[in-house]
């Protein structure tokens, strides 16, 4: 079985998709309290988020978390980059944050 990360947005359009297939009234409650939380919380469409996740992957210093943690919070300032990477232990370069700051704007 293959594991990835994955946006609050693609969660989104998947439990979307999986409603449309067998109707919302069948989906188990947890399923349903997941997609209405994707649908209140992200801002952005699946095509957005994969746009920026391919984006930030392209950076050396981002990871495949920290480049889905940046889809899901939209970073736009130095402090919310600053605020994903505290828990990676890396010191960003102010073009660093920047790089991350431009890729969410052009994307989203």
């Amino acid at each position: 079985m293959e594991q990835r990360y994955l946006t609050v947005a693609e969660v989104g359009a998947l439990l979307q998709a999986e409603s449309e297939a067998r109707g919302y009234d069948f989906m188990l409650a947890s399923q349903k309290a997941a997609l209405d939380h994707a649908q209140k919380t992200c801002a952005i469409t699946k095509e957005q988020a994969d746009a920026i996740v391919a984006a930030a992957l392209q950076l050396d210093f981002v990871t495949e978390p920290v480049a889905v943690k940046i889809a899901d919070l939209l970073p736009s300032t130095p402090e919310d980059v600053r605020a994903i990477f505290a828990k990676e232990r890396v010191v960003l370069e102010k073009e660093q944050i920047d790089a991350v700051i431009d890729i969410v704007s052009d994307n989203s």
